[in-house]
């Protein structure tokens, strides 16, 4: 038998001088081509001053002191002199600002300001503005709570219970600014074999989300154990029933079983040809 050798996890620090979601988001990205390495992340977000910035230095190399295993810091700073500093560590330096910026200044004939908060700004009132009226409209309507201002929406969601609506429309609403309702096919619905009353004058806003009936029953499981609502048979019967809906009446749907969130709803966008009312936000680098 072969013993197992326990290979302890390599660090991975975020870091940003705002909420370092920019520098998650590309640090899983790039960790994720590793799937033989285990990794022990931290996020630091608001790295905003000299200080701080000397302090975090100390930490990391504190920390991570008396290993051979050298930490990873990827970092995403607006501030020029905080930079500097996090360079002084003991990391390999993941920083986009540092490898890309130089050639932006190159191509462009122009000098980057190098800016602390510059990029964090509001700097469209009104894109801003609609994509908190669009979250507040996606709230409002889900689940089919209120159908009454379906005239005003840009896209419904339709799907059985647990098939991923609500989450999809809050990621339309804040990440494209499009007001997004869901409504649920309940088997009353699918019994009748008709769309729902409410939703029929809003065709050309529908769109459908299914899924694979193990991954649905698995779902369901978790929030209701051992009942019928939860049971493969009772899911199967329901995302076929869905998607013969769907057919029928011409509406456009989406499987997501292997999809995430973020996957859904662009390719929602993509496949509906709808306009994204706010331009992309990078207020979380």
């Amino acid at each position: 038998m072969t013993d197992t050798v326990n290979t302890p996890s390599r660090r991975v620090y975020f870091l940003s001088n705002r909420t370092a979601i920019t520098a998650e988001t590309l640090g899983h990205s790039l960790l994720a081509q590793f799937p033989g390495i285990e990794f022990t992340s931290v996020t630091i977000p608001f790295v905003d001053s000299i200080e701080k910035a000397m302090r975090l230095v100390d930490r990391i190399n504190a920390e991570n002191e008396g290993t051979d295993m050298q930490p990873i810091v990827i970092s995403t700073m607006a501030d020029e002199a905080v930079s500097l500093i996090i360079h002084q560590s003991k990391a390999l330096i993941i920083d986009p600002f540092v490898r890309f910026l130089p050639e932006l200044e190159t191509i462009l004939h122009a000098h980057s300001i190098h800016e602390s908060g510059r990029s964090h700004r509001i700097s469209n009132q009104s894109h801003y503005e609609s994509r908190i009226s669009a979250i507040d409209f996606s709230l409002l309507h889900d689940d089919g709570m209120t159908t009454k201002l379906y005239d005003q929406t840009d896209i419904i969601i339709l799907g059985v219970s647990r098939s991923g609506k609500t989450p999809t429309c809050l990621y339309l609403a804040l990440q494209f600014g499009l007001k997004a309702a869901n409504y649920p096919i309940t088997e009353e619905d699918m019994e009748s074999e008709q769309l729902p009353e409410v939703i029929r004058g809003f065709k050309g806003k529908l769109f459908g989300l299914t899924t694979n009936p193990k991954r649905l029953a698995h779902i369901r499981e978790e929030r209701r154990a051992n009942s019928r609502y939860a049971s493969i048979d009772q899911c199967r019967y329901e995302v076929k029933a869905a998607e013969q809906m769907f057919e029928q009446f011409n509406v456009p749907y989406l499987n997501t079983t292997t999809m995430s969130i973020e996957e859904i709803a662009t390719k929602v966008v993509e496949l509906t040809g709808l306009h994204r009312i706010s331009k992309p936000d990078i207020s979380h680098l």
